[in-house]
């Protein structure tokens, strides 16, 4: 009875994420260092989260400097914090390489059992002629096939996930760039690809239309650029062991005893949803883009095809169709600060939306407890009601959602106008 007792204690729901980027990649905050890396996964919730582009050789001297295996679990703490946050040793890669007379870009995700194997790793594509230093997420001369090879080649441990797979410039089924299976592209190597990364602009349901993928696991991640945004998606699982090989095991295996569920973006708050052409402010839905001969009415070029027209091209299956019990589950969510921006009626930097975030925070263990665990009476308590109503509107789907395109993140409504004036006036007088 004891010893089942300290079993059931050590398993634990644990948030991860496991992909996001450092102060080395492009177009992320110079301060997204690994102790702001704990620092925001403390503040949305995410236990175990990707210590991110490894492959650079700056970030990867500051990560044998800084992180310290915990124990034998393949899994890393930042020295000298007191933190529960652990580092798991991940990055993101870009393959560009013409195939089948085609030019393909696909991004892909590469989990490494150590800091060791990944050192190995970066020496086997500088020896064949990679640039690592030129960006956090290097661009490689190379098939994700042959990135696949040296993975394998490097640790038999290490696994590879296909990023954002359905973002139209580069993903295994972008529209720009990418295949119609992941047979065309990885070849004979395709049974080493176990999951593939849903990305922010689709979500599992989408992915389930595709009967390709039901042996695949699905799993979502923030591809955070800077503190604030990690976890927007996230994977939840219930862990036993806390290692590396444990996560990847779940993983390879579709374990939906262990992997509880994601957690998701809308996707309609995606920057790919929708077809549309950014530069004149045009979205449409895929039936629209038909009519329209994919392309744009106002200047007559081609559209961006977003996530929801490719995966309508490729899906063989509507989703009434789906067998939702065969797959991992999910939760949709709005991140905090982006409810109350809505909350308010501005932006989601503004001073007034990230006072009350903290105050809210203060309150609560971290974010992902105040969007999915605490009752309405519990929220009631640390923010006011109409706020606490618009979480309970969020996890009941009950919203209006205006999806993003060609590189522009959909919008979300929860409030009405009245009830953001109301809040605007409630913030006024509290300040008194």
């Amino acid at each position: 009875m004891e010893s089942t007792l300290i079993f059931l204690q050590n398993r634990m729901k644990k948030i991860i994420d496991l992909h996001i980027h450092s102060k080395y990649a492009r177009a992320t905050s110079k301060y997204f260092d690994l102790a702001e890396m704990v620092k925001w996964s403390e503040i949305k919730g995410v236990d175990i989260v990707s210590c991110a582009d490894f492959t650079h050789p700056a970030w990867f001297k500051e990560l044998k400097n800084h992180l310290i295996e915990d124990g034998n679990s393949g899994l890393y703490k930042l020295k000298d914090v007191q933190s529960t946050v652990r580092f798991l040793i991940s990055t993101e890669i870009s393959c560009i390489y013409r195939q089948n007379d085609q030019t393909r870009r696909v991004h892909l995700c590469i989990l490494m059992p150590s800091l060791q194997a990944a050192e190995k790793f970066n020496q086997a594509l500088s020896d064949r002629g990679a640039k690592l230093a030129s960006d956090g997420r290097p661009i490689l001369g190379m098939s994700a096939k042959q990135v696949l090879e040296i993975m394998l080649e490097t640790d038999e441990r290490a696994m590879m996930i296909p990023a954002h797979a359905w973002t139209p410039w580069f993903a295994v089924f972008g529209s720009k760039s990418g295949f119609d299976s992941l047979e065309e592209c990885f070849e004979d190597l395709t049974p080493y690809i176990k999951a593939i990364e849903t990305g922010l602009s689709s979500d599992p349901i989408m992915n389930w239309q595709l009967s390709q993928l039901d042996q695949i696991t699905l799993v979502s991640n923030s591809d955070a650029h800077s503190g604030p945004h990690i976890g927007r998606e996230a994977n939840v699982m219930d862990l036993e062991e806390n290692t590396y090989d444990e996560i990847v095991e779940i993983i390879k295996t579709k374990n939906k005893k262990k992997f509880l569920y994601t957690i998701e973006f809308f996707p309609e708050e995606g920057m790919y949803h929708f077809d549309g052409h950014r530069t004149c402010n045009f979205s449409c839905s895929p039936e629209e883009s038909k009519k329209y001969k994919n392309i744009c009415p106002k200047c007559k070029k081609p559209l961006t095809i977003g996530v929801e027209s490719r995966v309508f091209a490729l899906a063989d299956l509507k989703k009434e169709e789906v067998e939702k019990s065969k797959h991992i589950p999910y939760k949709s969510i709005v991140p905090l600060p982006d409810l109350l921006a809505d909350y308010f009626g501005m932006s989601r930097n503004s001073k007034k939306v990230q006072t009350l975030f903290f105050d809210i925070l203060s309150h609560a263990k971290n974010e992902f407890e105040v969007l999915l665990d605490l009752s309405f009476a519990d929220l009631k308590k640390i923010m006011p009601e109409n706020l606490a109503l618009g979480i309970i509107r969020m996890r009941e789907n009950k919203l209006k959602l205006i999806p993003g395109f060609d590189g522009q993140y959909g919008k979300i409504e929860i409030f009405s106008e009245e009830e953001q004036k109301l809040a605007k006036i409630n913030q006024q007088k509290s300040l008194f």
